[in-house]
């Protein structure tokens, strides 16, 4: 298939990219190579993926309309896979406008271009974030979504909502994927396991907010790309009963990703110990604003759906971006 995702130079998509190559599909990729993080890290994901027969990158912001018109006519692709996004609940509080900018203004971009190609299925990444501080858990799809904690994820509710109303008025098959704390080789510097990694093996302390009293459902990457790779040929009805994340109106569903075993960040903790070898100094924080206490995947819906259910064990999953991190790391510094 002919395949169009952005978000390439990023952690997941980087990870989905080279599924999708090496099964045999085209992809055109899209990345805008911001600078919220190590851009070196981004620029080596794409030449990794450049180095595949059949990927063509393209780097620009989504709010360029005239780049991705052009890109989007191209490609004609058979599936849209939206990833790009400025991530990350704490830096929503530093710099709100860059959210609203490329949430907002660029999945509503990438949906214009693409709603009167003959796309058969668009995914759209969302988040676990949506969920807030829901006192119902595990977290299910049909729970209400009112009451985000902080714009990070509003504005992704946000393009849940803009992405149902596109189905409904064009016919657009989509399927919001709400991930929960995706982790891996290759992850994100801003995410705890990088941080928490990289301060043990430097000695330094590591920041442990609201005392530890926390619990994340941790998806391991490689669970991820599979639930997504098995929806890809799914797309959902043009109209079916309301329930189990399904739209009565549109073509449109939600499907949760997430392992479906909280952690308690203590634990978590514990087991970057085990990986690295060291012992963790902690900086015991409070609560910060906008993060959620606890994170639980019901993830009965991609069950059915797929007949999946991620199952990689937290240890075997922190253990391989432990060797990922000191190998990347070593090869960085020439060593």
């Amino acid at each position: 298939m002919r395949i169009l995702m952005t978000g390439t130079a990023g952690f997941i998509g980087f990870h989905l990219a080279l599924r999708l190559l090496d099964e045999g599909h085209d992809v055109t990729g899209i990345d805008g190579m911001t600078p919220y993080y190590d851009v070196a890290l981004k620029q080596a994901r794409h030449a990794r993926l450049r180095a595949r027969p059949g990927f063509t990158c393209h780097e620009f912001m989504l709010e360029e309309s005239r780049a991705l018109a052009r890109t989007c006519r191209a490609a004609q692709p058979d599936i849209v896979i939206h990833l790009a996004a400025q991530a990350g609940v704490r830096y929503s509080l530093e710099n709100p406008s860059a959210y609203v900018s490329a949430n907002v203004v660029g999945t509503h971009n990438l949906l214009e271009q693409v709603k009167d190609l003959p796309v058969r299925h668009f995914i759209l990444a969302s988040t676990s974030s949506v969920y807030g501080a829901s006192p119902e858990i595990p977290f299910s799809e049909d729970l209400p979504c009112n009451q985000p904690l902080s714009l990070y994820a509003a504005t992704k509710k946000a393009c849940e909502d803009i992405g149902h109303s596109y189905a409904h008025l064009h016919g657009l098959p989509i399927t919001a994927c709400r991930f929960f704390t995706v982790y891996g080789p290759w992850g994100r510097p801003d995410m705890a396991l990088f941080r928490f990694t990289r301060n043990i093996l430097a000695g330094l302390p590591i920041d442990v907010y609201n005392g530890g009293d926390m619990e994340r459902d941790f998806t391991y990457v490689d669970d991820l790309v599979e639930a997504v790779c098995r929806l890809l040929p799914l797309p959902p009805a043009p109209a079916s009963q309301a329930g189990h994340g399904a739209s009565p109106v549109a073509p449109y569903r939600v499907v949760n990703v997430g392992g479906g075993r909280p952690v308690g960040l203590r634990d978590f903790i514990v087991a970057i110990e085990r990986a690295t070898g060291r012992e963790a100094i902690r900086n015991m924080l409070p609560m910060q604003p906008g993060d959620v206490p606890r994170s639980w995947a019901d993830c009965g819906v991609l069950e059915r759906l797929t007949g999946f259910h991620p199952a990689t064990p937290l240890q075997a999953g922190v253990d391989a971006f432990v060797a990922w991190y000191r190998q990347w790391y070593r090869s960085a510094d020439g060593a």
